[in-house]
Parts: C-alpha cells; sequence; structure tokens
C-alpha cells in the first residue's frame, strides 16, 4: 500500500514522519483495531446523526450497511461525525448553516486519514451540503440519501409531510378544521424514519444526487424503512472500495453537461424551487453556471412528468414503486446529454441501453403526455428583480399568472407575524403581497416565502393570491408565489423601494416581474433606505459578510470555485 494512502495518509504534522506513523498506529490499535487491519485502505463514512434531525433516525442502520460493505470489499470503514441539519428545529432557518454544514465536511474529508468516502445525509440542506463539501475536497465520494417517509392515514386520506400538513393548517386557519382534529393530524403526518413523503427539497435533492452521477442508479427513492435502503447502503460501501483502485472523483462526475441533465429531471419532476440554489451551489464550487435563459429553455423544452405532490396526487413511496429517476430519464432521453459518467463508472447512455422495466403511467407519464407540457419552474427578471426570481408554476394558479394588482407590503418576518391576521389590514383577494428583509443577509433566507393568506381572506374562501418576497419556500409548498429576488431588499435590491399601494406586474408568459414605479422615483427610494446593522460576532457574522445572493447559490463568497471576496 502506497505510503500516502490508508492510515498513513496526512500525516499529523510533528516534523518526523515516521514518529507520526508509529504515533497514529499506536493509538489506532487503541481502539481495537488489528494490525492487519491498518494495512487495509481506508473508507470514511460521514455520518449525520442527532436528536434534533428526525429524517436521521435510521442513521446507525445506515452506518452499519454501509460498514459491512465496506468490510466486504476488504477495506477498514471510519465513521466519523459532521453536524446535522434538522430542518424544522434550527432558528432562525437550515438554510443560515448549510454551508457551515459544507465546511465541515469538505475540512474532515480532507484533514482526516481516508481513501475515499461514503455521505450519509437526507434533511434538505444535508445533501447539498454533503455535496458541496466532496467537490471541494475532490475525494472520490459516494452520496447515500436516507430515503423518504412513508405516508400516514387519517379519516380514510393518506398523508405525507409536509404537503398535506400546509392544506389542513390552511384549512385550520380557515375555521374548516377543529382544534381537536388538527391535533389527531399531527400526529398522523409523519410516522416513519425518513425525509418528507411528497416531492420536496430533500427528494429533490435525492433525485440530482443520482442524476448528477454522484449516488448509486436507482438508489433517490427507495423509501427509509424498506429493506432496499439497507441494500443500497451495502453497495455503497462497497462502490466505495472500488473507487480507490480506479478513482473516479467528484470533479470528473460533476460537469456542465451533468448538471445540465440534473437541471432536466428537476424540471421533469416539477421538484423544489430550493434544488435551484442548492444545485448552482454545488456547480459553483468547480466554476459551472448554467445562466437563467438556459435553465428557462430548458424548462420549455422540459415536459412535467411526475404526478406527485406538492403539484399532484402520488407520494415518493408511489414513485419508487412506478420506476423512480430511471423512468424519467428514460422519457427525457432525447434531452440528456448522455456521455455523463457516473461514481460507478458508467455513462447515462450505458445505463439507459438496457431493457425498460415497468413504469405505472398513473405516477409517471411518458414524454407525449405530460402532466404539463412545460417544465415547473422558471426564472423571472425586471426592474424589481434585476438579478432574478424563481416562480414555480407548476404549483400555481393559472389564472393568476397574469397580473397586475396593488402592493401590500411587509417590511419583514416580524411585520408579517404581527400584521397578517389583523381584522383591519388593508388588503383584498386580487392584491399582491410582498415580504420584504426576508433574504440571505437579512434574515438567512427562511422558508417564509409561502406568506400565510390573512385570515380574513381565508375565512371568505380565497386559496391563492400571488406573493412575493426575497426568502424561499418550503419544496413542499404550492401556490402563486415569486420566490428568491435578488439582490435581496437588506443590500439594496430594488424590492426595497416598494411601498403599500404601488402597482406590481407579473407576467409568466413574458417571465417578467416588473414594479410599475418610474425609475427615477425608485432610485430615490433607495437612496433614503437605511441599511441594516452590522453584521454580529462568530459564525453568523461570517455568514452576513460573505453569503453571496440567491442567483449565486447563497454560498460564501471563499468558498466558491475562484474564492474572491465579495464587494461590500
Amino acid at each position: 500500500m502506497s505510503a500516502s494512502n490508508g492510515i498513513r495518509g496526512g500525516l499529523t504534522n510533528y516534523g518526523d514522519k515516521d514518529f507520526a506513523a508509529y504515533l497514529r498506529r499506536s493509538f489506532a490499535r487503541s481502539m481495537g483495531l488489528s494490525g492487519e487491519m491498518l494495512e487495509k485502505p481506508i473508507v470514511g463514512i460521514a455520518m449525520t446523526p442527532s436528536g434534533f434531525n428526525n429524517c436521521h433516525r435510521s442513521m446507525p442502520d445506515l452506518v452499519e450497511a454501509v460498514s459491512r460493505g465496506v468490510l466486504a470489499a476488504g477495506a477498514l470503514p471510519r465513521p466519523f461525525p459532521t453536524i446535522s441539519l434538522g430542518e424544522v428545529f434550527l432558528n432562525p432557518t437550515s438554510m443560515v448553516y448549510r454551508n457551515l454544514m459544507s465546511m465541515d465536511t469538505e475540512e474532515m474529508i480532507r484533514a482526516q486519514p481516508m481513501d475515499a468516502v461514503v455521505l450519509i445525509g437526507g434533511c434538505d440542506k444535508t445533501v447539498p451540503a454533503q455535496l458541496m463539501g466532496a467537490v471541494s475536497a475532490n475525494v472520490p465520494a459516494v452520496q447515500l440519501v436516507t430515503g423518504p417517509m412513508m405516508t400516514g392515514r387519517h379519516r380514510g386520506e393518506r398523508l405525507g409531510a409536509c404537503t398535506d400538513c400546509r392544506r389542513f393548517w390552511g384549512k385550520y386557519r380557515a375555521g374548516e378544521v377543529t382544534d381537536e382534529e388538527i391535533g389527531d393530524i399531527e400526529g398522523r403526518l409523519a410516522t416513519t424514519s425518513g425525509t418528507c413523503a411528497v416531492m420536496g427539497t430533500a427528494s429533490t435533492m435525492a433525485c440530482i444526487a443520482e442524476t448528477i452521477g454522484m449516488s448509486l442508479p436507482g438508489t433517490a427513492a427507495i423509501p427509509a424503512v424498506h429493506s432496499d435502503r439497507m441494500v443500497a447502503a451495502e453497495r455503497s460501501g462497497r462502490l466505495a472500495v472500488e473507487l480507490i483502485s480506479n478513482p473516479r472523483r467528484p470533479s470528473e462526475i460533476v460537469t456542465w453537461k451533468s448538471v445540465e441533465n440534473a437541471f432536466r429531471v428537476l424540471m421533469a419532476v416539477s421538484g423544489s424551487t430550493n434544488a435551484i440554489v442548492h444545485l448552482t451551489a454545488i456547480a459553483g464550487r468547480l466554476g459551472i453556471r448554467i445562466d437563467q435563459d438556459r435553465l428557462n429553455r430548458i424548462s420549455d423544452e422540459t415536459p412535467v412528468l411526475v404526478d406527485l405532490k406538492p403539484v399532484g396526487e402520488g407520494y415518493m413511496e408511489d414513485f419508487f414503486a412506478a420506476g423512480g429517476v430511471g423512468a424519467v430519464l428514460r422519457e427525457i432521453r432525447h434531452l440528456l446529454h448522455l456521455d455523463t459518467v457516473d461514481v460507478t463508472g458508467q455513462t447515462l447512455g450505458e445505463r439507459l441501453s438496457g431493457d425498460a422495466d415497468w413504469v405505472d403511467r398513473r405516477v409517471i407519464r411518458p414524454f407525449e403526455d405530460p402532466v404539463s407540457r412545460e417544465g415547473g419552474l422558471i426564472t423571472l427578471t425586471g426592474n424589481i428583480a434585476p438579478c432574478g426570481a424563481i416562480f414555480k408554476r407548476a404549483a400555481a394558479t393559472p389564472g393568476l399568472f397574469e397580473t397586475e394588482a396593488r402592493a401590500v407590503v411587509f417590511d419583514g418576518l416580524e411585520d408579517l407575524a404581527n400584521r397578517v391576521d389583523d381584522p383591519d389590514l388593508d388588503i383584498e383577494a386580487n392584491d399582491i403581497m410582498v415580504l420584504k428583509n426576508a433574504g440571505p443577509v437579512a434574515a438567512g433566507m427562511p422558508e417564509a416565502g409561502y406568506l400565510p393568506i390573512p385570515k380574513k381572506l381565508a375565512r371568505q374562501g380565497v386559496k391563492d393570491l400571488v406573493r412575493i418576497s426575497d426568502a424561499r419556500m418550503s419544496g413542499t409548498a404550492f401556490g402563486t408565489i415569486v420566490l428568491h429576488m435578488a439582490p435581496e431588499a437588506a443590500v439594496g435590491g430594488p424590492l426595497a423601494a416598494v411601498r403599500d399601494g404601488d402597482r406590481i406586474r407579473l407576467s409568466v408568459s413574458e417571465k417578467r416581474i416588473d414594479l410599475l414605479v418610474d425609475e427615477a422615483e425608485i432610485t430615490r427610494r433607495l437612496a433614503e433606505r437605511i441599511p441594516p446593522a452590522p453584521a454580529g460576532r462568530g459564525y453568523r457574522g461570517l455568514y452576513s459578510r460573505t453569503v453571496l445572493q440567491a442567483d449565486e447559490g447563497c454560498d460564501f463568497d471563499f468558498l466558491t470555485h475562484n474564492g474572491s471576496p465579495k464587494e461590500n
């Protein structure tokens, strides 16, 4: 074995390499490892269990299965922890900590002796964080996801977190569901380990990881509690050992072609808006950029083929049984770059060359008979979002696609919470709700873009209205919602100039969002704005000073491919 591999890899620096190797082996022996085991190559297992992350409840079983595969293939498994991000347990939002987790992942891969690594994640920000770290460390890596939950039941109806969470909460706010029933529903929405049961951000990122080539083919949609999930873990461990002698590094797998393929699949599955930010950040670590015009062309060319919540009827367990990512790839094969290579070494063309398995056409539609003839996501530009915004047309109300209306403005999250249900709020069903100061710098870009329908409107039967913000929304959410407006209000983006009563025009056909106010007046208002207070201490200070805008993936400026600090 080469001195640069295995237990001798990346020796601690005491100025004496032989002493460093001797000392390391001595301490490794204290863990009960034999000299024979210490001669083997090492596969690191980045594990992310946490008492604050329900999605990762199965982590110990997955680590054991990966270890079993590594041992069977003749290498030494070494699990190591990184921070874990449980979506609903973090304040102000898990997005603030995605980059921290990516740094933790990258640095632990670099710092510790491992010849390859298996990354185990699931909850929304964990998979993009691990992929960001992996492509930067550029050690042979395999992504393994925890898998989606199974559905629960309520009065004969299937329930899945978290689209049904929002649906029933909307009914509760409208007075259609009682206190007792909402309590019953609370205990039936998330009943197994795993990530959200719908095509939210976690499942979207699992599909992207498989499409981009970093996960084993066919593994994105396996439910967390299915025995095949353990088999996938074991196979991932075996594959990681193979990558030691036949290395395929993340930089060889994540290319502009595989990124374009991932965007195609994102459109075909009508995935989460968050995936655009995450995929942009992953690609940005390698200097890859898919511009907004290209993204819109991909969307216009790629139909929605998957009928799942939040925009359809099914759940991830149905998607798995229907054929999963492989079935979707076959339907859009003619639109894909087939010469991309995955972690197994096969090209996408080779993967799709065999006989097709059975596909449930109720869930995964043929290309000629899609759910929608256009992709689920588009970017918008205009004088209010010069660097772009994201719109999930598949989850929106078509009757609102062409809207010109009065703005009802909330200056931040606290203002929204304080006034949205005020009976005296001046708002009508045909107005546009605007939330400012909820972007990356101002608030960490929380999933607040799914502004609640004011109770006074909800109780009138209003189910949707246009909502605009520099925030994100959950991949499980739905509605006519414009998100990720860049630049954000807090850094002087034109969104900061919007005032109550202004007219705003949304045109999905033109892919535009505009503030119908004279440009000179917008400039005057922006000159009068009061910038936010300086960044605080510690990590939060680092975050505020270095985070990029949504159109650049909200990565830290110094972690991107060129590592250039942003201009202040």
